[in-house]
């Protein structure tokens, strides 16, 4: 889409790197004085609480933990409240203009120079040394070291010749970093995976690629001064980033979940943004439908409040960055999307507290923050609300989504998925579906915990959360799950909606080995709206099994009292959050019910789920070699 079109005249569009001027600067004061007081207050606020920051140590036993004992955590901590101190004395800075955040800046500044490498421990494998410490001989580009460039970078871009008045070594000393660490090696290699032009993972690139891309881009615009190798890098940047959008589903469908739209899709915006303006509008690919449709993405994976649908690797709670869906939403000349990134302003509550909110698990992009600071005012001009549509099909990824009511989180919502299970972030969940009752919680999917070693080495499907078992209803023979790889994939698989219901029908029986004994499994998992939820498996084995179970999660009070009823009643759970009600219906002659605890200690899923999940497992002894199963879940 980009290198086709736009590689051959680059040069003759490209801004010179002097001429690069997209945002205020500090010595712009009337753009910076002419923010919201209170938004302003907020970030000084925040900074005034950094002077004298204590900037924590980095020692090289803490970046060995990863490796010795496969926590990333306690690393990443320290590296990112680093980065994100610095962003907010940068913005701070900007907003007052008085000085008194430039000792404090520099001390930031210089301790992350001093680094001897700007990527985590959890990626530093990449290099020829392997996973240990890492060799400074071998930049390795991966996400946080191209964050840390552009941070810097537009930290230069921002202050310029105000920190020479600390230092005039400053300057010259991030330079020549970004050029050593991010710049030449980005340009100077192939070989990166994420850059999508040496296939060793046997998928299309992931979120990486955008993301990465946008930061190595900032940095080249503000600081590459060589015009050839300005011209040459984001020549490179353009047919990297086809890498990512040319095989990108046509429906715009995020297979990593809405969490990772915001570094897939909303890294793509923030590339085309760049690009738009280093050549004054040249550059402008928002009418294609594709790029339409990514950004739709987030607003099409919506449930209620802060619940998203969450596949894969995704958090069932998102807080999508609202002025960049506004933004997004504002390009494209989409209406619901413009509408839903004021709506999340709002619920956000950005006048009063800004945009850097908060430390969070990785930290904020200052080349994003800036761009939404102009466009605050204007975002809370208009009130917003969230579209909640009625119904949505991604084709290509094999998602569908309902509710009873468009406009309306009252009633039942469905979402389900084919797909396969060699997705990117990928559970081991083909057909699997979760339930929510007046925007509330019922039948969930966990999600998953905080990352570790194992979440991406060879033991991945060890941990709980990918397993096929915890996955809503999806069968286990004999103790026998789904697998991972590109062959274990939904087939057959239809999709219809109409005033009364909206059905997704697919085969699943491919998603399991040979030992499963799974001839045939088709299900259809259906929203009968104003009724409820029905699910109807039809299967057929090849082989006689001892059992067969099925499971669900719920972060509901669960009771069994009565044969052929689960009943779902509301319960207090993560941060005065109050799980839905429901009932389950089930052939007590066919299964037999129990249920398990599932302890939550995790500090990434403990936020969203609180202490515990209860898994319901029904249990079929010797079964049919074929049949079919009906449920459903209505109001309690």
């Amino acid at each position: 889409m980009l290198s086709q079109r736009f590689s051959e005249q680059l040069s003759d569009y490209l801004q010179p790197q002097q001429a690069f001027c997209p945002l205020p600067k500090l010595t712009n004061r009337a753009a910076w004085e002419g923010l919201p007081a209170s938004v302003r207050q907020a970030h000084i606020g925040r900074a005034e609480e950094a002077l004298g920051y204590a900037w924590p140590a980095l020692p090289a036993t803490l970046y060995l933990e990863y490796s010795r004992i496969g926590n990333r955590s306690n690393f990443e901590a320290p590296h990112f409240a680093r980065r994100h101190t610095l962003a907010t004395l940068v913005l701070a800075e900007c907003m007052e203009a008085q000085g008194r955040f430039l000792d404090d800046m520099v001390n930031g500044i210089w301790a992350i120079c001093e680094e001897s490498s700007w990527c985590i421990p959890a990626h530093i494998r990449h290099q020829q040394a392997g996973n240990t410490m890492p060799d400074t001989a071998e930049p390795i580009v991966d996400l946080f070291a191209a964050e840390t460039s552009a941070l810097l970078a537009w930290t230069v871009y921002l202050l310029g010749d105000r920190l020479d008045s600390v230092s005039p070594v400053v300057l010259p000393r991030m330079a020549r970093e970004i050029q050593t660490r991010i710049l030449e090696p980005a340009l100077a290699r192939d070989d990166l995976w994420w850059m999508g032009f040496v296939d060793d993972r046997g998928r299309r690139v992931n979120n990486w690629n955008p993301w990465i891309c946008s930061n190595w881009l900032a940095s080249v615009l503000i600081m590459e001064a060589d015009e050839a190798r300005r011209v040459a890098a984001v020549t490179k940047i353009l047919r990297t980033l086809d890498n990512f959008i040319d095989p990108y589903p046509r429906d715009g469908g995020c297979d990593e979940g809405p969490n990772y739209w915001g570094r897939a899709g909303a890294s793509l915006f923030d590339n085309l943004e760049l690009l738009y303006a280093a050549t004054d509008g040249w550059i402008d690919v928002y009418a294609e439908p594709l790029v339409r449709e990514i950004g739709r993405f987030i607003y099409r994976a919506h449930i209620a409040g802060d619940y998203y649908l969450n596949f894969a690797d995704a958090s069932a709670i998102v807080q999508p960055e609202a002025l960049l869906v506004y933004r997004y939403g504002q390009r494209i000349e989409d209406a619901a999307m413009v509408s839903f990134g004021r709506w999340l302003a709002e619920r956000q509550q950005m006048m009063e507290t800004g945009i850097l909110q908060g430390t969070g698990r990785v930290p904020p992009s200052l080349g994003r923050a800036l761009p939404d600071l102009l466009v605050l005012a204007d975002a809370f001009a208009q009130p917003g609300h969230a579209p909640l549509l009625r119904d949505v099909w991604l084709d290509e990824i094999e998602v569908m989504a309902a509710r009873d009511l468009e406009g309306s989180s009252d009633g039942f919502y469905l979402a389900a998925k084919g797909g396969t299970n060699d997705e990117s972030h990928n559970h081991n969940d083909i057909g699997n579906f979760v339930v929510y009752v007046d925007g509330k919680p019922v039948i969930v999917d966990a999600g998953v915990e905080t990352y570790s070693a194992k979440t991406f080495g060879p033991n991945r499907y060890d941990i709980w959360t990918m397993q096929s078992a915890y996955h809503s209803l999806l069968p286990t023979v004999d103790g026998v799950q789904q697998q991972p790889g590109p062959q274990y994939a939904a087939r057959a698989v239809s999709y219809a909606a109409d005033g009364g219901r909206a059905a997704l029908t697919l085969e699943i029986a491919a998603a399991y080995p040979p030992d499963a004994q799974i001839g045939s499994w088709q299900r259809t998992v259906a929203l009968a709206r104003g009724e409820g939820v029905d699910v109807r498996d039809r299967y057929q084995l090849t082989g006689p099994a001892r059992t067969v179970t099925l499971s669900l999660l719920s972060p509901c009070r669960v009771v069994t009292d009565t044969p052929g009823r689960v009943e779902f009643h509301p319960a207090a759970f993560a941060n005065d959050r109050v799980a839905g009600e429901g009932v389950f219906v089930y052939d007590a002659g066919q299964f037999r019910v129990t249920t398990e605890t599932v302890p939550i200690t995790d500090a990434r899923m403990g936020p969203v789920w609180g202490d515990h999940l209860t898994r319901v497992v029904l249990t079929a002894e010797n079964p049919a070699l074929q049949g079919e199963w009906s449920f459903g879940v209505r109001r309690l």
